[in-house]
């Protein structure tokens, strides 16, 4: 049972100020991870920032709620929503070096849009004609912003798509199957499954390594394991912090409030990560991007409005 908000209440206060704040972590964690994607290897960053998180999370886990269990109620659900959120930011990772943050950006958060229309088939909440019409709106956005064009098209804009395709699902498992669950023990459950895929991946790069493969120009995903000095140690911390706070945040906020309204919240995302991205990268959108971004950020909008 999660203690940082009364379980059971549809308090939309609360998750509403939650899901602001893990979209401004977020934010800052995607720009963060496309700065020093160039100096790392995303198994290693996976692995090492479980490394750091995972004993964390225990010790709080121990002082803060003594005698809850490490494991969660419902270990199955808790495993595929853990699963679906790695391989969601395994695809979001590898698509930063490739594309625009802010694109990544848009693209990815076209997921309210997902989640209110899974939350129409899979909870059967009631989508109203103005809402599957904000729906049709933020896909002709995402079009915009995708480029479909041959010349223009880029595939690696793909991945945040599918991002937040297992995003949308995992946000539904955890108002529908793990709600009562302790966010402590999710966040728990999340680094140990990043921990797994992490070492998994790291095998995978071994075993290529050691046949010669090449890289293909792709050293964040399939380069070894590099040397860290005491600033490669600070940025680890840095992102371990970040993604223990981002995914506490977007937890609560959706065992508290409806996911169709809370992930309308979620288009903040789109602000934040446009300022990370002309402060740290100096990316100015193109003007259809930016109609494609406003036209997702419209159908947000009226998602959340009855």
């Amino acid at each position: 049972m999660s203690h940082l908000a009364p379980v059971g209440e549809n308090n939309l206060k609360f998750a509403i100020i939650a899901i602001l704040s893990g979209v401004f972590v977020a934010s800052l964690s995607d720009a963060f991870i496309k700065l020093v994607s160039a100096d790392f290897q995303l198994w290693q960053i996976f692995v090492l920032r479980s490394v750091i998180t995972i004993p964390i999370l225990i010790l709080i886990i121990t002082i803060h709620t003594p005698g809850l269990a490490l494991m969660p109620v419902n270990v199955g659900w808790a495993a595929l929503r853990s699963l679906l959120l790695v391989f969601m930011w395994v695809a979001l990772y590898a698509a930063l070096p490739r594309v625009e943050l802010s694109v990544a950006g848009a693209a990815y958060y076209t997921l309210p849009l997902f989640i209110t229309l899974f939350s129409a088939l899979f909870v059967g909440e009631d989508v109203d004609v103005k809402r599957w019409f904000a729906i049709a709106i933020g896909f002709v956005g995402m079009l915009l912003i995708l480029k479909p064009r041959a010349g223009d098209f880029n595939p690696y804009a793909l991945l945040p798509l599918a991002s937040a395709v297992l995003y949308a699902f995992s946000m539904i498992l955890t108002r529908t199957k793990i709600r009562d669950e302790s966010a402590l023990v999710l966040s728990l459950s999340l680094n140990v499954a990043f921990a797994v895929v992490g070492a998994a991946g790291s095998l995978v790069v071994f075993i290529r390594a050691s046949s010669g493969a090449p890289l293909n120009d792709n050293s964040f995903l399939l380069g070894e394991w590099v040397a860290l000095d005491l600033n490669g140690w600070l940025v680890i911390v840095v992102l371990a912090v970040l993604i223990t706070v981002g995914s506490q945040c977007a937890t609560v906020a959706y065992q508290n409030g409806s996911p169709s309204v809370v992930s309308s919240f979620d288009f903040f995302y789109l602000v934040f990560v446009a300022m990370w991205g002309f402060v740290f990268f100096g990316e100015v959108p193109d003007a259809v991007t930016v109609l494609g971004i406003v036209l997702i950020a419209c159908a947000g909008t009226i998602v959340v409005r009855k």
